[in-house]
């Protein structure tokens, strides 16, 4: 095996070119004090030898890096692709770069992805939180350095970190209140770690929901799961398990309210005639699943930009973050045929 090249540097190209390395540095930073030629000249030999420039180096300099960072629990939805869609158009438009890293739902990789977003010297966060994140100590060093660090979507709430989020109460009272105006009377609600905001307050609109609507709260309706697919179809088999067979499923995301109905239809059941179903995210397999799904949109295309407008203001002091503290977005509830009884 050959060995790998060495490093081309300014001295280098100042050899070939028989000038100083200054000129040479001066000549890659399109300084005007440099002849039109001798750039030309410069850049020519450069891009010729493989010369590249130390961007470290040069940040560590501007103790600035035009970088910023992402962490998200998963890249595999089509709403967190949406919201990096929308990230990177804001940012692009503003001459930064996003570099972007999963935690795969668990604190242990978050706090490390932390880390090395840290030491690469980003110039800002942006982050959706793990599964288990209990606390956010990790990202107190960037705090502590004047880096912003914005939560969305799945936040923590802290004076110190600006949040984007919907309104996942209010959205889980709407579906639940439309199940039950179906007619549904034992709804059970398929939900995540109540560790998490958007898990939790979902729960929340659920049970004051049935509240509102004098039907009793059963805990045993309430199944927490890591809201996979195959989560769904776990779930199935315990609800068609129960004693009292419940007539409407709302799971707090789509997926997991997809692999139950899937698992449902295989047992035989009717959907929505012997068991309604909602979902939460509208996912595009919301309208390939047969009956197709009643869902919440929200946008993510929209909740990637406004975080990455966020961060962008606060890192050109356009924007006060304390001013801007909790910004909270749209959504709405999107009713298809898997929860339609009354024909109206």
């Amino acid at each position: 095996m050959s060995e790998p090249e060495k490093e081309i540097t300014i001295y280098d190209i100042a050899k070939k070119l028989n000038i100083s390395a200054a000129t040479v540095s001066r000549g890659l930073k399109d300084h005007p004090g440099v002849n039109k030629n001798t750039k030309k000249k410069i850049t020519d030999a450069a891009h010729e030898m493989g010369y590249r420039s130390n961007a470290f180096a040069s940040n560590l300099r501007k103790k600035s890096s035009n970088i910023i960072g992402v962490i998200v629990p998963r890249l595999n939805s089509s709403f967190m692709s949406d919201v990096i869609a929308g990230m990177e158009q804001v940012v692009n438009e503003a001459n930064y770069n996003l570099i972007i890293s999963q935690s795969l739902e668990t604190v242990k990789k978050e706090v490390s992805n932390a880390r090395a977003m840290f030491n690469n010297r980003v110039d800002g966060l942006l982050v959706s939180l793990a599964y288990d994140t209990k606390d956010i100590e990790h990202f107190k060093p960037f705090i502590n350095r004047g880096i912003p660090v914005i939560f969305f979507d799945r936040i923590f709430e802290h004076a110190e970190y600006p949040t984007i989020f919907i309104d996942n109460y209010k959205a889980a009272y709407e579906v639940t209140t439309h199940l039950i105006e179906q007619g549904c009377k034992k709804i059970v609600h398929l939900t995540g770690n109540q560790l998490r905001n958007v898990y939790a307050e979902r729960f929340k609109g659920y049970k004051q929901a049935l509240a509102d609507h004098q039907l009793a709260f059963d805990e045993d309706l309430v199944l927490i799961n890591s809201l996979s697919s195959a989560d769904g179809a776990d779930a199935a088999k315990q609800i068609l398990n129960m004693h009292v067979r419940p007539d409407a499923v709302f799971a707090a995301n789509d997926s997991c309210a997809i692999g139950c109905m899937l698992e449902m239809k295989k047992q035989g059941i009717k959907i929505p005639a012997d068991i309604a179903f909602a979902g939460f995210n509208n996912d595009p397999m919301c309208c390939v699943i047969e009956p197709n799904l009643t869902t919440v949109n929200y946008k993510g295309y929209e909740m990637g930009g406004v975080a990455a407008r966020v961060l962008i203001g606060n890192l050109t002091n356009q924007l006060n973050t304390k001013t801007t503290h909790s910004i909270i977005l749209r959504s709405e509830l999107i009713i298809r045929e898997s929860s339609v009884r009354n024909k109206r």
